[in-house]
């Protein structure tokens, strides 16, 4: 009886072993990067007077921090659920603070006390709030992001449409917001092709108030209003690309002046006095709007841009700066102390991964920026600071490339060396004017050449190729090489350069072509040689690499197909799974690589699968499994949101 209980055991061990075998071994490396970075921010008082700094520290999920300002004390750390950030917050007449939280959510807090309430999704459809500003009674306005949308909320009448529909026919983005009680006017800023809306909320009837001459920007990106005398109230309304602020006169309905410089995440008012105080170039600085900025009195230094401000009736001038550090300055003894507030990191989604020369795991963080690494051989993780956010990277003998968001930067670091921002390692290799992301990078050892696809500006359409001479420290820039589209993917065979475009151009802009291109490039003369579509009605092709067979493989919209590059011709095109339809947007999607085994494994939509590359049949293996690197021994590493997992088949 033994011997065969015995017997069982060995033969469930055996089916477990090649059960897991088969299944293969997951290991999850937890979370690789951490940011204090903080967004919306106001200063508020409770029912018993105490001043309260509140802020929102990025992360998943986001949380709300209060802090007393007298006692610099962290009273408060809530997580806002499903919510990774809240650009902005508002406090209603009522004293509610209102929380405009990612995913289109809103929440609410009364300060002084330790819940937080949420009120649910704003308007259907509406994926992102950006600004807040609160109205009479209670109420509160707040900004969307697809729909361009105007929302109202009271406590008693819930969520409305403000004008039912977009401000903007065509726009994606209401970025700012600010309310004229006095007019009873609502002014919301639009983009990514930037108009400013005036809004009669008594008879919800829009305007166009931005001069014409202003409206080939991207946004209006912040908006504040300041009193004056006379009923010349000043509308400040900063303009991007750029950092341009329009001192706007709603009297005369006129611009005034054009101010460089002006950091608008905040802007403090002295109603009394009529001076508005705002942050310039890593100063505070004070002026009466109504004359030239250029009068600004400075008041103090090295501080950042400022996030909120607060001004007592001791005259203090209290300023929360986008590092945390709250400063106070006093207008009649003109002393300053400034205070690091103890903001506690979070983690931040991984955004790029990359098994790096050096055999580390590589991870750039979303939005916060940083980098972190994480080494198979000993299982430690470290962080790097000091870029901001990467789309793509790409190996060079010991280097490593950065595309970097915003405004199109490409970073090289020498991994033999110390990471050292200061000392220029990683250094800048070269900026692209009118260019936005990289997520394509393709590096080419033979030739010591690194090419670089990007995404353009917000509303623009047409990315470019460039490439990159390691050897000689020089760029070259080709264009819009794929007309009308951005440049999704990169990969090489022989002499040939083999592009992927994708019909979506920077946010806030409508494709106006319907199936993403391929292009064939001569690497020898750097010029093209044909153009095809290989996937017909594919929006983006997100994944191009060198096939088992000798051929070129890719990944268009769940398509899979396969190209002869010497005959320029696809061999044949097959759908591997269902692809969700065409959003605002496809840049980045799918990743392939070939396993040691011979077998493909790759990432899509959210699931890790393998690919037989003779039967071209998908298995998938894992859900909630997002970008992908693969080191030299099979093993294979993608992210759940903040964390790293490895995956060995």
């Amino acid at each position: 009886m033994k011997s065969l209980k015995l017997l069982i055991a060995i033969c469930l061990l055996a089916v477990a072993q090649i059960k897991a075998q088969s299944t293969g071994k997951f290991v999850n490396h937890g979370p690789q990067l951490t940011a204090s970075m903080i967004q919306g921010s106001i200063f508020a008082t409770d029912n018993q007077g105490n001043l309260l700094l509140y802020t929102v520290v990025r992360g998943e999920p986001a949380h709300l921090l209060a802090f007393n300002v007298k006692t610099k004390a962290l009273l408060l750390d809530l997580p806002l659920p499903k919510t990774d950030g809240a650009w902005d917050l508002a406090q209603a007449t009522d004293g509610m603070l209102y929380i405009p939280g990612a995913g289109g959510k809103l929440f609410s807090h009364k300060p002084g006390t330790k819940t937080i309430k949420d009120l649910g999704n704003a308007l259907p459809n509406e994926t992102y709030l950006w600004n807040l500003t609160a109205g009479k009674n209670g109420e509160v306005f707040g900004a969307t992001y697809p729909g361009c949308r105007v929302f109202r909320y009271h406590p008693k009448d819930g969520f409305t449409d403000l004008v039912s529909g977009p401000l903007v026919a065509g726009e994606n983005y209401v970025r700012s917001l600010a309310y004229d009680a006095k007019r009873n006017f609502l002014y919301a800023g639009v983009g990514s092709h930037a108009h400013l809306i005036g809004i009669n909320l008594a008879t919800k009837e829009k305007k166009e108030m931005l001069p014409a001459k202003y409206q080939d920007r991207e946004f209006v990106y912040g908006l504040e209003l300041v009193k004056g005398k006379d009923g010349q109230d000043r509308l400040l309304a900063l303009l991007t690309a750029g950092q341009t602020t329009l001192v706007y006169n709603l009297a005369t309905q006129k611009v005034e002046q054009e101010v460089a410089d002006m950091d608008m995440k905040a802007v403090g008012h002295d109603a009394k006095q009529l001076l508005v105080y705002y942050t310039s170039k890593g100063s505070l600085k004070r002026v009466d709007a109504s004359k030239s900025f250029n009068t600004a009195t400075t008041l103090a230094k090295n501080i950042a841009a400022a996030t909120a401000f607060y001004k007592d009736k001791t005259g203090s001038i209290y300023v929360l700066d986008v590092k945390g550090n709250l400063l106070s300055y006093h207008t009649s003894t003109k002393k300053t102390q400034s205070v690091a507030l103890k903001i506690p990191a979070q983690p931040i989604p991984i955004n790029a991964i990359k098994v790096g020369p050096d055999k580390k795991v590589w991870t750039g963080g979303y939005l916060a920026g940083g980098h972190a690494t994480f080494d198979p051989a000993t299982g430690k993780n470290t962080k790097y600071a000091g870029l901001d956010q990467t789309e793509g990277m790409a190996i060079l003998g010991n280097d490593i490339y950065f595309g970097i968001y915003p405004k199109g930067k490409f970073y090289v670091y020498d991994t033999t060396k110390p990471w050292s921002v200061k000392q220029q390692n990683p250094k800048e290799a070269f900026k692209e004017e009118g260019q936005s992301r990289s997520f394509a990078l393709h590096a080419i050892p033979e030739a010591q050449k690194v090419y670089f696809g990007t995404v353009p500006e917000y509303g623009k359409l047409g990315g470019v190729l460039i490439g990159f001479n390691a050897a000689k420290n020089t760029h070259q820039p080709f264009g819009e090489v794929l007309p009308k589209q951005s440049v999704t993917s990169l990969t090489s065979k022989g002499n040939v350069l083999v592009i992927g475009g994708s019909i979506s151009g920077g946010l806030g802009v409508k494709p106006e072509l319907k199936e993403a291109e391929l292009m064939l490039w001569d690497l020898k003369s750097d010029q093209p040689i044909t153009k095809f579509v290989p996937v017909a009605g594919a929006a983006a092709i997100t994944c191009l690499i060198n096939g088992p067979d000798g051929n070129i493989w890719g990944i268009a919209d769940g398509n899979l197909f396969i190209l002869d590059v010497a005959q320029q011709k696809v061999l044949s095109v097959q759908k591997l799974y269902d692809y969700p339809p065409f959003g605002s947007h496809i840049w980045r999607s799918a990743f392939l690589a070939i396993h040691p085994s011979g077998d493909i494994y790759g990432t899509d939509n959210g699931k890790l699968f393998k690919l037989d590359p003779s039967t071209k049949k998908v298995e998938f293996i894992t859900e909630n499994a997002g970008l992908m690197s693969m080191d030299a021994s099979g093993k294979i590493y993608f992210k759940r949101g903040t964390e790293l997992w490895s995956y060995t088949p």
